[in-house]
């Protein structure tokens, strides 16, 4: 009897035993699934690597969200008509004006069978070929005439307060080279290309006050009074 007993504990035990090992082996519930998933976030979250990745990714949004300082305006577009077999092929011609208001403007010209790619070459030229306009406060040092070809330009300094007294593309050229007060007056001809190269033969000889003193050998006191 005893023994029958002693048999009958044993194959209890022997039977928990494998009910915990079944129990250790089965899978786990989606709790212990979801508690693990979130220990992994928060020790990436910890990882100093990581939080150095998304700080220079701040970063350089910042660097990219940077606007460009050099602003230009489209001054003319023109279309070239080409007659042959098939028909007419069109081309465009633009001329557009680039400054940072600070005294750097420079113009340009760019052909292309579209219009937008017309306009990025001519931006792109003007932005290489920029000059700089010496400025007086807000206005330019002197008087100056431009002639090119056909067209003629005066540009004489006028006190503060006056603004610009320009029209068509002498406005774009003294708003983007940063002038902001002046009197200018077209004599010749009207065409936008003349105009352009006319006003900007004429900022081109502008002499700041600090050359005029040198080359006349005086201060820059002495030539202001």
């Amino acid at each position: 009897m005893q023994e029958n007993m002693q048999e009958n504990l044993v194959q209890e035990d022997i039977n928990l035993q494998e009910a915990n090992t079944s129990a250790d082996q089965a899978p786990r519930g989606n709790a212990d699934q979801d508690r693990d998933m979130r220990d992994s976030r928060t020790s990436r979250g910890n990882n100093p690597r990581n939080n150095r990745r998304r700080r220079n990714d701040r970063g350089g949004r910042r660097r990219e969200e940077k606007k460009d300082p050099i602003k230009d305006e489209v001054i003319h577009i023109g279309r070239v008509a080409k007659t042959v077999k098939g028909g007419r092929n069109y081309r465009f011609t633009a001329l557009v004006i680039a400054g940072d208001g600070e005294g750097r403007v420079g113009k340009g010209t760019g052909k292309a069978g579209e219009v937008p790619d017309a306009i990025r070459k001519a931006s792109e030229d003007a932005r290489k070929n920029m000059i700089q306009v010496p400025i007086s406060g807000t206005t330019i040092p002197h008087e100056i005439t431009g002639v090119f070809g056909g067209g003629k330009v005066i540009l004489k300094p006028a006190p503060e307060g006056t603004g610009v007294i320009a029209g068509g593309p002498i406005r774009a050229i003294c708003d983007l080279a940063g002038i902001k007060d002046v009197r200018t007056k077209s004599l010749g001809s009207n065409n936008p290309n003349n105009m352009v190269n006319a006003a900007f033969e004429g900022l081109k000889s502008l002499n700041s006050i600090e050359e005029i003193a040198k080359k006349r050998g005086k201060t820059v006191k002495e030539i202001i009074s």
